[in-house]
């Protein structure tokens, strides 16, 4: 027996609505019949020649209902063949040979295997055993560290295969008061519902149909691919507009303007323009557009709707509370109700005034302090919310959806731009932001931003400045940021001259990449190729692609190896020691030319990046 999906509830799981935005597609999580087969309390669900579902269920009542991460299991059935033998189930792929005793009770090593080939040799996998091999994914966040941290798994390893244990992930659901498909518990704390990657080296295939499964990468704006101020700071309208004059002044391109959270009332939650920095928030919003810019405000909504906001009284009403007998709407995502108001009555009316999109700064913990659901991670569904809503507004038809906001764990992909969190400006942390840009790549999360320049505590020696904002130009998003410190500088033309001549070189190599970057983040939604991705992506079975962490591939075309230390204080040099992979490869500055595979050392001085065209 099976708990059927949306699809036989009537509803699809809507991610998109209307193909040219290039965002996703309308996916269904129930597989076609021909693609299972059923072995006593199991389920195998063959999606792809290297990537089985494997389900045990105490009561055999399988699972149809998309999960937080799997969305889409309606996938052309793969060529396979069954047996059984014995006792044995044995189902064989073109690439993988599984077998299972029949009604053997829970998945383990003694009663299941996958065997696939890696390098002409049989690899085979049972349960409980560990992926020692595991390339890593992402974080999500790097608020207060300083330097790096230990990454966990991600969807390639050189061990050839990866399994995901999705049995304690929510579902979506159709539940009363919304026609949203909705977060919903399991049914059977004791299920097993996990899928077994079986792609050897082959990373590039195992990324993409993971979002053949689990939904495409949104291609974003192109107005994303600009730069963007942001600075934690109380700005009024006039600094703002003055900040603007000022980048055009001193040639220094711009795109998006992010204003923090002091747009609103005091307190970390708001939603109301505070008078004292915007008495014309109308009026500001207009002049952002006639710049040809972009805005997007700061949320934190954990504290709910409070009594001194402009749009309580409807609030409270739409909840049938009684706005003069309360304080405060609590904050409840999974509400439909609450979140009903939370967009037509907050939200959208902003978004008609010129906000284009939303940062959503969660920092409140990983569940809800009230709420229905306990078991809600507020962060990917308050990221799911956002995202759904964008696309359901028709008042925003033909738009593309934009977010800009924290990891959410697997499935995140489906929700660009990630916010990367308050690091520590120093040269540790700018060491470790290529290396966990890149492996982003490993989970199909291909946008991150990171705070260019550092956050805390603020100020940021000159040097370190320029060689961030240089490793920033060829990172998937530009953004400067700070905080709250008198002494922090971000403002390029406020540095010392070579600093910011340099510094603008690189602002302005970032735009004249742009329709290359555009085009590389066009196939990151087609073909699940992120535009920053580790080497051993094109060469896999080379061990230097795997050792130079800090060297990437910025789209096809393009290898990065940016300068993470500072400078010889003598020569003002910096030796960067790289690997050079297969073929020709010239320096984007000396025009010098390499044939790789080998190594190569160079003397980079400010006004370069070590940058190489294939």
């Amino acid at each position: 027996m099976t708990r059927r999906g949306l699809r036989t509830l009537g509803m699809a799981l809507p991610l998109l609505i209307g193909a040219p935005v290039l965002c996703a597609n309308t996916y269904d999580p129930v597989a076609a019949t021909e693609a299972t087969v059923l072995a006593g309390n199991a389920r195998f669900t063959i999606l792809t020649p290297e990537l089985i579902r494997m389900e045990w269920s105490p009561r055999r009542e399988f699972e149809d209902r998309a999960s937080f991460v799997f969305v889409n299991r309606r996938l052309p059935v793969p060529k396979f063949s069954t047996e059984r033998e014995n006792g044995w189930l044995t189902i064989a792929t073109e690439k993988l040979v599984l077998r299972y005793r029949d009604s053997a009770g829970r998945f383990g090593p003694d009663n299941l295997s996958v065997t696939l080939t890696l390098n002409g040799k049989p690899v085979t996998w049972h349960p409980g055993m560990e992926d020692t091999g595991n390339l890593k994914g992402t974080y999500r966040t790097l608020d207060s560290i300083s330097g790096g941290l230990p990454l966990p798994p991600g969807l390639v390893s050189r061990d050839g295969w990866v399994v995901v244990d999705d049995s304690k992930r929510l579902l979506f659901d159709k539940v009363e008061g919304t026609d949203w498909p909705w977060a919903a518990d399991r049914d059977q704390a004791d299920a097993l519902d996990s899928y077994f990657f079986g792609y050897g080296h082959d990373y590039p295939r195992a990324i993409r149909d993971f979002t053949r499964v689990a939904g495409r990468i949104p291609l974003p704006p192109r107005y994303a691919f600009g730069t963007w101020w942001s600075r934690y700071w109380a700005y009024s309208d006039e600094e703002l507009r003055q900040l603007v004059r000022d980048f055009r002044a001193n040639d220094v391109p711009l795109d998006v303007l992010v204003v923090d959270m002091d747009w609103h009332l005091d307190g970390w939650t708001g939603y109301t323009w505070n008078p004292k920095y915007f008495p014309d928030p109308d009026g500001f919003l207009k002049w952002v557009r006639d710049q040809g810019l972009k805005v997007t405000l700061n949320l934190h909504p954990a504290a709910g709707v409070g009594k001194h906001e402009a749009a309580f009284d409807d609030v409270a009403r739409h909840m049938g509370l009684d706005p003069d007998s309360v304080d405060n709407v609590p904050f409840d995502c999974t509400d439909p109700r609450y979140v009903e108001t939370y967009f037509k009555d907050i939200h959208h009316p902003l978004e008609r005034r010129g906000v284009d999109f939303w940062w959503i700064d969660w920092q409140q913990g990983t569940s809800l302090k009230h709420g229905k659901m306990p078991s809600v991670d507020p962060l990917p569904w308050l990221n799911y919310l956002h995202w759904t809503d964008m696309e359901r507004n028709a008042e925003r038809r033909g738009l593309r959806p934009m977010l800009f906001s924290r990891w959410g764990k697997l499935g995140s992909h489906r929700y660009q731009i990630g916010f990367s969190g308050d690091t520590y400006n120093n040269w540790e942390s700018l060491a470790f932001q290529p290396y966990f840009t890149s492996t982003a790549a490993n989970v199909a999360y291909p946008f991150w931003s990171h705070d260019i320049g550092g956050h805390m505590p603020g100020p940021v020696e000159p040097e370190l400045y320029a060689r961030w904002i240089q490793w920033g130009a060829l990172s998937p998003i530009l953004r400067t940021h700070t905080t709250k410190n008198v002494a922090a500088e971000r403002r390029l033309w406020k540095f010392p001259e070579d600093v910011y001549r340099v510094a603008k070189e690189a602002f302005h190599l970032r735009y004249a990449l742009i329709p290359y970057i555009y085009t590389s983040a066009r196939r990151s939604y087609d073909e699940a190729l992120p535009l920053c991705r580790p080497l051993y992506y094109e060469w896999p079975e080379m061990q230097q692609a795997y050792g130079h962490t800090d060297t990437y591939l910025f789209g096809d075309q393009l290898l990065v190896a940016p300068v993470l230390r500072p400078a010889n204080e003598i020569s003002g040099q910096v030796r960067v020691k790289l690997w050079i992979p297969p073929g020709k490869w010239t320096n984007w500055f000396s025009g010098d030319t390499y044939t790789g595979p080998a190594e190569a050392s160079l003397l980079v001085p400010l006004d370069e990046i070590p940058m190489f065209v294939r």
